[in-house]
């Protein structure tokens, strides 16, 4: 069991070790459940071993975690470059190619909302391209129903709202 595990914590570097954006617990949960590699409670397992021993990090939001690889998971993964077997490097290029775009969409329009202490919600909408904000709007909730769909609302709607915004600003 050890070293399956210690196979499922190498793939799931090399997947972040192959994007130049994070990748979210479900696209990669989802990655290696489609290919039917391991249960979903493994990947959990390997996924937080990863988190304990500082080779990749989390950033939360309300409704996923998006993680990074660290220079410490780089150099744990150059020093394993045959413990992944090409059929299964060759699966995950293939994944990035046939959803990269789709993948990167989903990472770059970003909404998650926090409690202010005025018992409001914030919710903060973001469009990122790599690490630079295209737009970044804090809008005030006076629910947490009404902040859940306002984030979820973005992520369908954030083009519009978008080009509605610089529409009425460049006029």
């Amino acid at each position: 069991m050890a070293e399956a595990l210690t196979q499922y914590k190498l793939i799931v570097l090399y997947m972040l070790d192959h994007v130049d954006f994070p990748l979210t617990n479900t696209q990669i949960s989802n990655f290696v459940l489609d290919k039917g590699y391991t249960t979903y409670f493994t990947i959990q397992q390997a996924i937080n071993g990863l988190l304990s021993a500082e080779l990749i990090h989390a950033k939360p939001t309300h409704n996923n975690t998006c993680y990074y690889i660290t220079p410490a998971g780089r150099e744990t993964l150059s020093f394993f470059p045959d413990k992944i077997s090409s059929a299964i490097k060759a699966d995950v290029l293939t994944y990035f190619a046939e959803n990269k775009m789709e993948l990167r969409q989903e990472i770059s329009v970003i909404a998650d909302y926090y409690k202010t202490t005025a018992q409001e919600y914030a919710v903060r909408c973001q469009i990122k391209e790599k690490d630079r904000a295209l737009v970044d709007l804090t809008v005030l909730a006076k629910t947490k129903e009404q902040a859940e769909a306002v984030c979820e609302n973005w992520k369908k709607q954030n083009e519009e709202v978008y080009a509605f915004l610089m529409d009425l600003l460049i006029r």
